[in-house]
């Protein structure tokens, strides 16, 4: 059994790496959890070029570095465990992992999420080549060039329209004949002269040798094949967040995100999230960070309130 840790983060993107930045700055003996690499799901984009601080962009892998170098500076620990599963022995939280059992005070889950995909044979080797999941980030990479959303709901229609600022032509690809989103969305998206809605429609297969070249569409009631050449795909079509682990013991909502209040605190106590696994997360490098940032200034004022190892 490790520890007992005044505090362990789950997941090293850059919600838990700047919780546990902010965790080890204020002495808490904390380690971080990583099943895979430090960065998390920024590091399948090939550029940031939207982080404060960086006005010629960064790479995801330097930023990261830098977020994981900084945390150590301050005393963090950062090993690399899949954790399996998650029990309460009071006073602590009992973490299992592949290698190890560890107890600590206080959890942050930062375990994130995954972007639907669309499950198809090229998605994967073309992501970051003409295939992405994220507007705000790549968007400004397409200007003046043809693309493609895929998706029909308020996420969807909201980054088509802000794609729009750059591109010279977007399809929107929406496998049925009305949106799901709210009716002011759509009147927008309708209203805008660049945007052409390709209903009834689905992605068959994505072309393209080292970059996206085009699609392969199908209308599902005609089953009519026709090819759209684009440079860009954006699939909007929704997250699924790493909740699995907490859902026995933490509020979720509709779309399976971990409730927290103001102070990314669970409906349990000791157990906080931060990043794109809560709800309080616009899906945004800068803003995982922020809630990182604050559920380890949360949980230093939750330690501090114990008396003895239970909460006050």
């Amino acid at each position: 059994m490790n520890g007992p840790y005044d505090v362990i983060i789950l997941g090293a993107g850059p919600a838990g790496l700047a919780a546990a930045l902010y965790a080890g700055r204020a002495r808490l003996q904390t380690l971080v959890l990583e099943r895979g690499l430090p960065g998390g799901q920024i590091l399948r984009t090939e550029h940031i070029e939207n982080y404060p601080g960086f006005p010629d962009g960064v790479t995801p892998f330097d930023l990261m570095d830098r977020f994981r170098r900084q945390a150590e500076k301050f005393g963090a620990k950062i090993e690399t465990e899949e954790v399996k599963a998650l029990r309460r022995e009071k006073p602590y939280w009992v973490l299992t992992g592949d290698s190890s059992e560890y107890r600590a005070k206080a959890v942050i889950i930062a375990t994130g999420g995954a972007y639907r995909r669309l499950g198809l044979p090229q998605e994967g080797r073309l992501t970051g080549r003409g295939v992405s999941y994220c507007a705000t980030c790549d968007g400004a990479f397409f200007r003046d060039k043809p693309i493609a959303v895929v998706g029909g709901g308020d996420n969807a229609l909201t980054e088509a329209q802000f794609l729009t600022r750059f591109v010279s032509k977007l399809y929107l690809i929406h496998r049925r004949n009305e949106f799901r989103a709210i009716r002011i969305l759509q009147e927008r998206v309708l209203a805008n002269p660049k945007i052409e809605v390709l209903w009834d429609t689905v992605v068959e297969a994505i072309q393209g040798q080292d970059i996206l070249e085009s699609l392969t569409l199908r209308n599902v009631k005609t089953d009519a094949l026709s090819e759209l050449k684009v440079e860009g795909l954006f699939i909007s079509i929704g997250m699924i967040p790493a909740s699995d682990l907490v859902k026995d013991f933490v509020t979720l909502n509709e779309w399976g995100e971990i409730k927290v209040n103001q102070k990314m605190a669970t409906s349990a106590p000791g157990l906080f999230a931060a990043g794109d696994v809560c709800d309080a997360c616009p899906k945004q490098v800068a803003t995982s960070a922020g809630t990182g940032v604050a559920a380890a200034l949360a949980v230093d004022e939750y330690l501090q309130g114990l008396t003895g190892v239970e909460p006050a």
